[in-house]
């Protein structure tokens, strides 16, 4: 692609940065949050840890593993979700990986990491692997959630790694690679109906370079129901607001919240309801 594209590209996305900023009131620091590096060949690549304070060492706990957007950083996220607040009332550990110059090899998106074929499968992998050494996780209680192209990082690793994921929630995220999990997964997502980076009803292109358009957002949800045989999605969600649908109680959901006339970003909601979603889905059978 030339240089001129990329760059318009680049300015576009950053237009859609401005347009979105943090929450007001999000606070600068956060108790239990520390920086730590996971060695990948000869990069060491960084990722922010938070524990709820007060938490005895080596007791393991359920991780929300949170994937950034494009052009964004773990602390951009950490702030933007709220979730260290959710983490220490539901008691969760949640690590905020940092992906290459701010993007994620999500499949058909999104450009630099996409590019450049970085492994951010085995990135991910090592994380988890890492996290689960060191006594902070469960591994039968791994969650993982994403925003934009974190959301489609997150949906393609339920898509090759689905054995060890307990559930997703992915927030204005597009599925952007062929799918074929080898077991059912929890899926549940946030979409706006006026989203200009992820169409709701699909559309577009999913990058700049890839003239593929993004998949509709309840075909996608379709899709998940279709891979774990569950029914329509037509029951609300527990403790989630009326546009929240789902396939019904059980151990296996799909669900999807739908805002109207919402955007590109993080409902305040968001974060609170997807720590209840993953505390209703049964731990992963032991290995």
């Amino acid at each position: 692609m030339k240089i001129a594209a990329r760059a318009a590209m680049i300015v576009v996305l950053l237009t859609t940065l401005i347009a979105h900023p943090l929450p007001a009131g999000a606070s600068e620091d956060a108790p239990g949050t520390t920086e730590h590096t996971i060695a990948m060949g000869d990069w060491d690549r960084p990722y922010l840890l938070h524990v709820p304070p007060g938490h005895p060492p080596g007791k393991p706990l359920p991780l929300i593993v949170a994937l950034h957007g494009g052009l964004n950083d773990a602390e951009y996220v950490r702030k933007q979700s709220g979730l260290d607040e959710v983490a220490d009332g539901e008691g969760y550990a949640v690590a905020y990986p940092n992906g290459f110059l701010g993007t994620w090899n999500a499949g058909a998106c999104c450009s630099f990491a996409r590019w450049t074929g970085i492994d951010d499968m085995g990135f991910l992998d090592k994380l988890i692997d890492t996290l689960v050494e060191e006594g902070v996780a469960d591994p039968r209680r791994v969650f993982m959630t994403g925003f934009s192209n974190g959301g489609g990082m997150a949906y393609r690793y339920a898509c090759e790694r689905s054995g060890r994921l307990a559930g997703i929630a992915v927030v204005s995220g597009a599925l952007a690679i062929g799918c074929t999990p080898e077991k059912p997964v929890s899926v549940l997502a946030f979409h706006g109906t006026w989203d200009p980076s992820v169409p709701y009803t699909g559309g577009g292109n999913m990058d700049a370079d890839v003239h593929f358009p993004f998949i509709a957002v309840q075909v996608v949800m379709e899709f998940w129901r279709w891979v774990d045989k569950l029914p329509a999605l037509s029951w609300p969600v527990p403790g989630g607001p009326g546009d929240c649908v789902g396939t019904g109680p059980g151990p296996l959901v799909v669900a999807l919240c739908t805002k109207q006339q919402g955007g590109h970003e993080w409902p305040g909601y968001a974060s609170g309801l997807m720590a209840r979603f993953f505390d209703a889905r049964p731990s992963l059978p032991k290995a």
